[in-house]
């Protein structure tokens, strides 16, 4: 019988050719899809689309940076914020070099003493008006007392670093920092304005530290 019989222009198709997708005879069964279901962080991944590419010049670098950043009235709050806790002493705001309970009492010890070298800014700036007189009288009496200035603050200075650093030594006597540090950083301390100390000053002149 012919019915019962392919016809010879059609082909079986063999497994390899055969599709996924093809249902079975029962249509209560779910199909099978061919590969396997996908995690749950590769799904959000595919929603959330491709990671951007890492950037290739510091320009975009920046340019991606202020993208992110907060707005300019959230960083302008919080720079004052940070400036704030960083004058009052809080050690966590503060620069590296002026961190730990041996930097907050060498600043102490020098907040409390009155120093010659205070006055190397405004003696800076005496030396520059005075090279601008059209005078050299003038001009050699500046000279002299700026150099009579500078030795007695080399001086001064020496002499604060070992007091400062014998105190150091006493009162913390685990720490390793150097003398030479030590006698330096009282340097620094000692020649600023003590208006423009940074942090400020948490004792004041005469001050038993």
């Amino acid at each position: 019988m012919r019915f019962l019989r392919r016809n010879a222009d059609e082909a079986v198709p063999t497994a390899e050719e055969t599709p996924a997708e093809v249902t079975s005879a029962d249509p209560a069964r779910t199909p099978a899809k061919g590969k396997p279901t996908p995690k749950r962080r590769e799904a959000q991944n595919k929603r959330r689309g491709p990671v951007p590419p890492p950037p290739r010049t510091q320009r975009e670098a920046l340019k991606r940076m202020r993208g992110n950043k907060q707005s300019k009235e959230e960083r302008r709050a919080a720079s004052v914020e940070r400036r704030q806790r960083m004058m009052a002493g809080e050690d966590k705001y503060l620069l590296p070099r002026d961190r730990g309970p041996v930097k907050a009492y060498i600043r102490d010890v020098v907040d409390s003493r009155r120093n010659l070298m205070g006055l190397f800014m405004p003696l800076a700036i005496l030396v520059f008006v005075a090279l601008l007189v059209p005078q050299p009288a003038v001009q050699q009496y500046a000279t002299l007392l700026t150099t009579f200035m500078l030795l007695a603050m080399v001086v001064e200075g020496v002499v604060l670093g070992r007091v400062v650093a014998k105190r150091v030594r006493a009162k913390f006597p685990e720490d390793t920092t150097r003398g030479l540090s030590i006698g330096w950083y009282s340097f620094i301390r000692a020649s600023q304005l003590r208006r423009l100390r940074v942090p400020k000053p948490r004792v004041t002149y005469g001050t038993k530290v």
